[in-house]
């Protein structure tokens, strides 16, 4: 049985995917990304090859892809591919049906238009600012005093909704941490970040050509409170993926590496 392996080495974090020669994901493992790119990748890789008896080092994988922000500094990877295409690649494998992505990374947004064969027909990212990006978040959760997954689901009981004006992290930062002094109801505060946020990915769900549905990807796409908020303020549905959308980057790139480690042995 011959490996191949995908790297995503993100701002915030790193995944690696390991799968057979089925294109079946076998291996994978999420970890904080260091400031050093090559040992975030070397830490995520040594991690999934452990998962599976036939590996002992990052030689026995037949082929290598890196992606994400440090994809040239995967160690060992024969190549590297965008993590905008790597993304759509992952998804179009775990679910064919659906064609339009918002990708939201630590440090930017994206929306992407998935063609039938897994590539990518149009994209578009927002990387001027961080608002409305995993960092965004980290920010409004340590706001509260609490950790962004308490953060992620605060926002679904809240009855009205507080609006966030500032549009920038570090004011809008400001502006929660006045609301939550003056004792505003703070699933309130929660529920207008998010809609601020669902707002900020009404043009990358349109450049995506989303219609009635799309999926988010990495990190972010765990908010259930986000979800909700994009179906609401968009009228579209979101739709849940199989395996983790924090893999998708990963993953596709190892689906590229499957098809052109096949192709090389062929």
């Amino acid at each position: 049985m011959k490996y191949f392996g995908g790297c995503d080495v993100g701002s915030t974090y790193t995944k690696c995917v390991i799968v057979n020669e089925e294109g079946k994901m076998v291996a994978n493992t999420t970890v904080r990304s260091r400031i050093v790119a090559n040992e975030s990748a070397k830490e995520a890789l040594e991690a999934t090859i452990s998962q599976v008896p036939e590996l002992n080092s990052i030689d026995d994988l037949s082929y290598l892809i890196g992606t994400g922000y440090g994809r040239n500094k995967v160690p060992q990877a024969q190549e590297n591919i965008s993590e905008i295409s790597c993304h759509a690649m992952g998804v179009h494998v775990t679910n064919p049906n659906v064609k339009a992505i918002i990708d939201i990374g630590g440090q930017d947004v994206k929306g992407i238009a998935v063609d039938t064969d897994g590539t990518v027909k149009t994209f578009a990212m927002n990387d001027k600012c961080a608002a409305g990006t995993g960092r965004f978040f980290e920010s409004m959760a340590r706001a509260f005093e609490i950790s962004l997954e308490e953060f992620s689901n605060l926002s679904l009981t809240a009855k009205n909704v507080i609006p966030i004006t500032s549009q920038c992290t570090v004011f809008a930062e400001s502006e929660v941490i006045t609301l939550v002094g003056e004792g505003k109801p703070r699933d309130e505060i929660a529920a207008g970040i998010q809609q601020a946020v669902a707002k900020r990915c009404f043009v990358m769900a349109k450049k995506a050509g989303a219609t009635d549905a799309i999926t988010l990807t990495g990190g972010c796409a765990k908010n259930e409170g986000l979800k909700k908020a994009i179906e609401k303020v968009l009228h579209i549905k979101v739709i849940d993926l199989d395996i983790d959308p924090q893999l998708m980057g990963a993953l596709g790139a190892a689906e590229y590496a499957r098809v052109k480690g096949m192709d090389k042995e062929n």
